[in-house]
């Protein structure tokens, strides 16, 4: 079959012995394509892809740099809030202590003003009971002693009713009762002047 396309090959005009070869015009106008589509890929798609991949190149760099930037900056704003977090927390405590400190304060002033209170009110009271201790001794020593100059006049048989010899008999008499020195012999008999 070789021998066969050799002598076709031979009444085609091709060169004897290169059957692979190509016609001499084929071969001409193959190479002035070729010669014009490097020209377009070098001229026109090469510079343009070269352009797309420096764009593609620095849009990855870019992004890669905000990433970067973006992670400082959510480190920064991280250590900020770090910051402002320590620097609440404490004011915080600090309110707390101050609170703290007041509530204690007000706690002993209330407790200063209930004791100062507690104090007037319970003397008050006592000399509310010392004068009505001393309004019921003065009221207890006349009706005693009207009562025991009534007693008296009824026993010696005449009126004791002389208001100033009353009234220094009754003294003398709670006088002795108060010292517990009280015997009969010590009452004065009518008539006498004690």
């Amino acid at each position: 079959m070789i021998t066969a396309s050799v002598v076709a090959a031979e009444g085609t005009g091709y060169p004897s012995g290169f059957p692979l070869l190509p016609h001499p015009g084929e071969m001409i106008i193959g190479i002035i394509a070729f010669a014009i589509l490097y020209w377009l890929y070098k001229s026109k798609v090469v510079p343009r892809l070269e352009e797309l991949y420096a764009e593609r190149a620095a849009a990855i760099e870019g992004g890669m740099q905000q990433a970067e930037q973006a992670q400082e900056e959510a480190k920064a704003a991280l250590e900020q809030y770090t910051a402002q977090l320590a620097e609440a927390r404490a004011e915080a405590n600090a309110i707390r202590e101050s609170a703290r400190e007041q509530g204690a304060s007000i706690v002993a002033e209330m407790r200063a003003q209930a004791q100062a209170e507690a104090s007037r009110i319970t003397e008050a009271a006592k000399r509310q009971v010392e004068a009505e201790r001393q309004q019921a001794v003065v009221q207890l020593r006349q009706e005693v002693g009207s009562l025991s100059t009534t007693l008296a006049s009824k026993i010696v048989g005449e009126s004791l009713e002389d208001e100033v010899r009353q009234k220094g008999i009754v003294d003398r008499f709670l006088a002795e009762l108060e010292s517990g020195d009280v015997r009969p012999e010590k009452v004065a008999p009518a008539g006498q002047d004690a």
